[in-house]
């Protein structure tokens, strides 16, 4: 399963929503543990958070079965019950996905998207019919355009 120390360097921001989740719900609990209703909620709570403050794409939570099943692999006491160890790790299994996927997003959006407009631009020029209409657009406008064709043929990839 992994470290949840390297992962956590991986992606602080993720580890910093995980530890915000769990401060909240086991300040409501007397032994800083968290049972099976107060996991899942606590896994939407994270999942909404991440969804609200990394980039990327919307990420889907697990479902309430997939909460239980890893429940069960991550409880290593066996009381039905998380602390605050297990709860990380659990977390971990989930949120290592979308570490990943936000790290690739920001790859994109900051480097690899921002070159290939950049470079796309002159040939775009050259174009018989859009190429008078490129030159005339402000460059703001011909990025944010080519950046959304970018991201669209891409959602268009994924779904195929």
């Amino acid at each position: 399963m992994g470290n949840f120390k390297s992962k956590a360097k991986a992606n602080p921001q993720v580890k910093k929503i995980v530890d915000k989740v769990w401060d909240r719900f086991a300040s409501t609990s007397e032994q800083q543990m968290l049972g099976v209703q107060d996991l899942y909620c606590a896994v939407l709570l994270v999942y909404n958070d991440i969804n609200k403050t990394l980039p990327g794409p919307y990420h889907d939570p697990p479902t309430k079965e997939e909460v239980n099943e890893l429940l069960k692999l991550s409880d290593k006491n066996e009381d039905g019950t998380l602390d605050r160890n297990e709860f990380n790790t659990f977390l971990e299994t989930f949120t290592k996905t979308v570490s990943g996927r936000v790290s690739t997003n920001i790859l994109l959006f900051s480097f690899v998207i921002p070159t290939i407009v950049t470079l796309s631009r002159p040939r775009a020029e050259q174009l018989p019919i859009v190429g008078p209409v490129v030159k005339q657009a402000p460059a703001p406008i011909y990025s944010a355009l080519m950046t959304t064709l970018i991201v669209f043929i891409g959602g268009q990839f994924k779904r195929n």
